[in-house]
């Protein structure tokens, strides 16, 4: 009998979700690393309009089992983070604090103080790590990088894209027969 040939699309690893989300991912952190050449305006139009497909294709993301769960490395160091977030936060000014509603705390009532530098320079360590672990031609590494990025998604990054997508949407279209707490 002759076995099936395995297209690299049939290999979750190399799969269409898991390629498009390479792709976003990676415009992301494009994006970011190039964040002193935009102003607050170009920014908080570019994580308005990407938040939601990250979202997306992460939740897509297949359920990959690794070969060998050593092969990780982590490539955005405490520095690197510092920086990126220090940008960021200055970019934002007053418009960087936010409050949200922490349904994993025992108290949901009491709102929490959120950062909008902090939730994208969070997510951008998380995915520089997924595109640039991905890129190793090691299959390990990828099966790695897919795995992570899914557990990251559904522990860290997922809940900060939501947060504070919630709070670009009240900057982009404010409610003027309401007060803002920002």
């Amino acid at each position: 009998m002759n076995e099936p040939i395995l297209n690299a699309g049939d290999d979750p690893v190399y799969s269409r979700k898991v390629l498009e989300m390479l792709t976003v991912a990676n415009e992301y952190c494009l994006f970011l690393d190039k964040a002193e050449d935009y102003s607050e305006v170009e920014l908080l139009s570019f994580l308005q309009k990407i938040a939601p497909l990250i979202y997306l294709k992460s939740i897509l993301l297949p359920e990959i089992e690794v070969s060998d769960d050593t092969a990780v490395e982590h490539y955005v160091n405490e520095e690197q983070w510092e920086s990126l977030f220090n940008l960021l936060y200055n970019k934002f000014g007053e418009k960087d604090q936010f409050y949200f509603i922490d349904l994993h705390e025992k108290s949901h009532t009491d709102p929490v103080k959120g950062s909008l530098a902090e939730c994208y320079t969070d997510i951008y360590q998380d995915l520089k790590d997924f595109v640039l672990l991905y890129q190793n031609p090691l299959r390990a590494f990828k099966e790695n990088a897919v795995k992570e990025c899914r557990r990251l998604f559904e522990t860290r990054y997922g809940y900060r894209l939501i947060n504070a997508q919630a709070a670009i949407h009240c900057l982009q279209f404010p409610d003027d027969d309401s007060e803002m707490i920002f």
